[in-house]
């Protein structure tokens, strides 16, 4: 069985479109694959365990129905996730962990889909119970024994006896079940059942540090206890004594199965006198009879027995050490490796920017010429001009500036208001041919043609009354006297269309639609309010008509007189 199965796809699939990344990893990480959990999704869970935003319970609650697979691969690799989150990931995971009334329920598990599975379940079995009683143990103690800290000023060395002689036995069980695991180098045939024993194999090597140093701290005390703290003490020493053996083989196995020999601690173990001095004296406190010994010979004993376990220690705590630097040498390799990475993508960067900044492209005579484009939508900064360029087209102002231009000098016909009519404006002659000039069209030349609507806009209508203020005079005026684009769009696009001449190489320019000047209510500055009639009513009169166009034809509105009531 290799790859992932399509039972893993579509599962990573769900979990993608409910928008879960915690459980579309968790998934990732115990496929169907016939391998250890990649470390990618194991170094992304460690982070996830990191972050106070993600929920942890959703995070142990994800790999607790894993387990609940019929697929020892499944089953195992989520087992190995949880260890490994356990140890590396943030001490909330195991907070949790510790908190729940039950954990693994897989002390029935057996996976029957062939002969491999048979024998991995009973490895799963053995796996679950010690996860669960190393959680069990976190609950007891409030800590983790193999992060605890260790030597002199060690939590082992300096705890008190009474605490001491609870604590030790917790630590026993936890190296119960550990050892318990018991394979063989010839059962370590993939890599499921391999990733999990090197977890157990780190996790032997700091539990029994933890558990070295409190037997120190036990025998040091020793001889000052009472009668039965002394019987419980001899009881936990005896029991060490049989888990040294039992290690020893365990870290045969490690070396066995390729682990590097620097990396294997060497146990030393306590003279066998040690043992003899210890039941005498708890001897001497029952009041039985027994040898006599001198102070200075047990002195000697003891003094003998702790320097041999404090160098299996020793030895323990340089494995742990040489782990940590490997660790710490990996972490720097791969800062470089993503440095170096990031430093390329930071060179490649000034070159593409280049190529796409000059354009359009134009090759002449076998090479390329670039030149930088003009961009119409963009906004000019004020670094590169004093003011707003007028070639911008949708350059529109957020507010509305109405600009004031002289009364034409043209003639003006009176209107029913009193207002009056725009000039009459000379059409541009159609010619043959297309030809566009942009100076024109992006406002570099400039246009004499000015049109008043003199109080009515292109339609004829009257205009709605504005109130001309000293600021908006002050910022019209402000404004550059050759510019294209309007605040009117309409406006715009006809001044636009005017510009763009037609012809053999001459440039039209006669026509430039511009913004109307200030309006009035009453359709212009000379208007005099008229008096209605009080018995009769006032014929309509007929208005000239209005130009909003170049005239051709004969084209007029026909405007009507209101009632006015005084």
């Amino acid at each position: 069985m290799s790859g992932q199965s399509l039972t893993d796809r579509i599962t990573a699939a769900q979990h993608s479109v409910t928008g879960s990344a915690v459980s579309k990893t968790v998934c990732k990480a115990t496929t169907h694959e016939v391998m250890g959990p990649k470390k990618k999704h194991l170094d992304y869970l460690i982070q996830c365990t990191n972050e106070m935003n993600v929920n942890i319970p959703q995070l142990a609650d994800s790999l607790f129905e894993r387990t609940t697979n019929s697929s020892w691969v499944v089953v195992f690799k989520s087992l190995i996730t949880t260890h490994h989150l356990m140890v590396y990931g943030n001490e909330r995971f195991i907070q949790y962990l510790a908190s729940r009334n039950t954990l693994f329920n897989l002390s029935n598990f057996l996976d029957k889909s062939g002969l491999q599975g048979y024998d991995m379940s009973t490895f799963i079995r053995r796996y679950s119970r010690y996860l669960n009683e190393k959680a069990v143990s976190y609950r007891q103690v409030a800590f983790d024994f193999t992060k605890v800290k260790r030597g002199a000023d060690g939590v082992m060395r300096t705890m008190n006896t009474e605490k001491l002689l609870k604590t030790v036995p917790i630590i026993q069980n936890q190296m119960d079940a550990l050892l318990d695991f018991n394979v063989n180098s010839n059962e370590l045939t993939n890599g499921v059942i391999n990733a999990a024993f090197m977890l157990l194999f780190k996790d032997a090597i700091r539990l029994f540090a933890a558990y070295n140093e409190g037997i120190i701290n036990l025998l040091e005390k020793y001889f000052d206890m009472k009668k039965n703290q002394c019987k419980e003490g001899l009881d936990i020493y005896k029991k060490f004594l049989t888990r040294m053996t039992r290690i020893s083989e365990f870290l045969k196995v490690a070396e066995q199965v390729g682990i590097d020999r620097g990396d294997i601690p060497d146990l030393s173990q306590a003279p066998s006198s040690l043992l003899d001095a210890l039941e005498q004296h708890l001897a001497s406190l029952e009041g039985k009879k027994i040898k006599d010994s001198t102070a200075a010979s047990r002195a000697t004993t003891l003094s003998n027995a702790v320097s041999s376990l404090a160098s299996t220690g020793l030895s323990l705590t340089k494995v742990d050490e040489r782990e940590k630097q490997a660790a710490l040498e990996e972490e720097q390799a791969r800062l470089k490796a993503l440095k170096e990475q990031r430093l390329k993508e930071l060179a490649k960067k000034p070159h593409t920017s280049l190529t796409t900044a000059a354009s359009p492209v134009s090759t002449a005579a076998g090479s390329i010429m670039t030149t930088p484009a003009v961009d119409i939508f963009s906004t000019p900064s004020s670094s590169n001009s004093t003011s707003k360029l007028p070639n911008d087209l949708l350059d529109l102002q957020p507010t509305f500036h109405p600009s004031v231009h002289p009364i034409s000098t043209g003639p003006q016909v009176g209107g029913t208001w009193g207002g009056f009519t725009p000039s009459p404006v000379a059409q541009p002659q159609p010619v043959a041919g297309l030809n566009v000039d942009f100076e024109s069209v992006f406002g570099n030349k400039s246009s004499n043609v000015v049109i008043d609507s003199g109080g009515f806009d292109e339609l004829g209508g009257l205009l709605k009354p504005t109130v001309t203020s000293q600021n908006q005079n002050l910022l019209v005026a402000k404004l550059p006297p050759n510019k294209l684009v309007s605040d009117d769009l309409d406006s715009s696009l006809a001044n636009l269309v005017g510009n763009l001449g037609i012809g053999n190489g001459t440039t039209k320019n006669d026509v430039n639609w511009t913004q109307p000047g200030e309006k009035k209510l009453t359709g212009g500055s000379n208007w005099q309010p008229k008096v209605a009639p009080t018995t009769a009513w006032n014929a309509p009169t007929i208005a000239p008509p209005v130009m909003a166009y170049p005239a051709t034809t004969p084209t007029g509105m026909m405007g009507y007189g209101m009632i006015q009531f005084m």
